[in-house]
């Protein structure tokens, strides 16, 4: 086999290859026993017709191309091996020649992991919100949980937006019934704008016994698309009564007998969650400024598949919800081209991350331990409900062990640069970036 390797740019080349004929031959061979092992020809068992027979039933040809089709894979590899080319994604094969008794020839274009000078890592400096928490969000979050204790009243009078009723449906599209299309005795916070558009337009003023008619948009089903008549009936009409705010409701919320321990229990989280927000932000503004610095080029062949991955992947999603493409880009208001390039753009990022890191844990000859990647896989096994060892023996059968080792590798690549750069809030205080646990997630990584 001869082969040279063509620069195509920063992150692709091509591969010319050629392998003489008498290569074939062992690959030939065994090309003729499948296809014997395939046909059912008169007068000899199967798997013991004669070459000479297939050539004439079925033709060389066919047999050739078969053995091509084994050859150029094992070539590919070899050439990849001899020239020491650091692959990224699927190769793409071209210019196919062969013909009986000559040499095979083919081209195969393919991604590379481009060379990336990286920066000093002390010399990078990012700046986060600092890690504040104001009264008005200790309010909130006391109030969010005083709303879960709320209790529901029934008043004689309108109803209006916060109040809860109980109402009948039922729609009709040119009068005849839609298919589930009627439901009874629902419970709807008027203004939560859960159920159908213009509904709680209708519902304010409304009171028990009363019926309306109103008409609003089919999103699925038979009559997608077309304009319903909904008939909505009041049963009841019910408004959230708060419990006070003081040392007995701290009791019945939580585990805190006074106000002031709750507050500050409340304090105590929302800190929390502040610094957990200065870790993702530091996390995102460093892996930023890296790739800026670096000027990481995206291989275009690994983002094409991966923006294919996203796509199949949301498409997949909104089936599950009765939902098609189309309905999703109505909904959002964009043309497919859009989201293609939207998803283009979160691919190209994602991909430079992933390159990036990779060249930090070269550079910096970080390696995933043992005991590191049987956690990992131990959680995704929990995550998937499965025994870990079968997890595992999937990832080993389907060959994506190494990509969770990967992961791994770069999680603990990212905690090594929030530990070597400067983080700082805006007033130039230093931010521990291991004072809190590392936010679970990844960095955005191609699939």
């Amino acid at each position: 086999m001869k082969s040279t390797v063509e620069t195509l740019g920063p992150t692709r080349v091509r591969l010319a290859i050629e392998v003489p004929f008498a290569e074939l031959e062992p690959t030939l061979r065994k090309a003729y026993r499948e296809v014997a092992q395939q046909v059912s020809i008169p007068g000899f068992r199967r798997g013991k017709v004669p070459a000479a027979v297939i050539d004439q039933r079925i033709g060389r040809d066919a047999v050739l191309n078969e053995a091509v089709q084994e050859v150029i894979p094992q070539q590919l590899v070899a050439a990849i091996q001899q020239h020491e080319v650091r692959t990224l994604g699927r190769p793409e094969v071209d210019n196919v020649e062969i013909d009986d008794g000559q040499p095979l020839r083919f081209t195969a274009e393919v991604d590379i992991r481009p060379e990336i000078t990286l920066p000093e890592l002390s010399e990078i400096s990012v700046t986060v919100d600092a890690a504040t928490v104001e009264e008005r969000e200790i309010d909130q979050e006391v109030a969010s949980l005083r709303e879960r204790f709320a209790t529901l009243k029934t008043v004689e009078r309108a109803a209006a937006t916060g109040d809860y009723v109980q109402l009948d449906l039922a729609a009709t599209v040119a009068g005849e019934p839609v298919t589930g299309g009627t439901a009874t005795n629902l419970s709807h916070e008027v203004g939560s704008d859960s159920l159908l558009p213009g509904l709680d337009d209708v519902l304010v003023g409304m009171s028990a016994g009363d019926q309306t008619t109103f008409q609003t948009p089919l999103v699925a089903g038979e009559h997608a698309g077309q304009e319903a008549d909904v008939r909505v009936s009041v049963r009841t009409v019910k408004e959230k009564a708060l419990p006070p705010l003081d040392d007995d409701f701290a009791q019945l919320a939580s585990e805190f007998d006074t106000l002031e321990e709750l507050r500050a229990d409340a304090q105590q989280r929302l800190s929390r969650r502040a610094r957990a927000r200065q870790l993702f932000a530091a996390r995102d503004k460093v892996l930023a400024e890296l790739v800026g610095r670096s000027g990481v080029p995206a291989p275009e062949g690994v983002v094409r598949d991966e923006v294919a991955h996203r796509k199949e992947h949301l498409t997949e999603e909104l089936q599950r919800i009765g939902r098609s493409l189309s309905d999703y880009l109505e909904l959002e208001g964009k043309t497919e081209a859009e989201m293609d390039a939207e998803l283009a753009e979160a691919a190209a990022e994602g991909v430079k991350i992933q390159l990036l890191l990779d060249s930090v844990a070269e550079a910096q000859q970080v390696e995933a331990s043992d005991d590191e990647f049987g956690q990992e896989v131990v959680g995704r096994a929990q995550q998937a409900g499965v025994e870990p060892q079968q997890f595992y023996d999937q990832l080993v059968r389907s060959g994506a062990a190494a990509a969770v080792y990967a992961d791994v590798r770069r999680s603990k690549t990212l905690s090594l640069l929030l530990e070597r750069v400067t983080v700082t809030d805006p007033e130039g205080n230093p931010v521990r970036v291991d004072s809190v646990d590392e936010p679970a997630g990844s960095p955005d990584q191609p699939a």
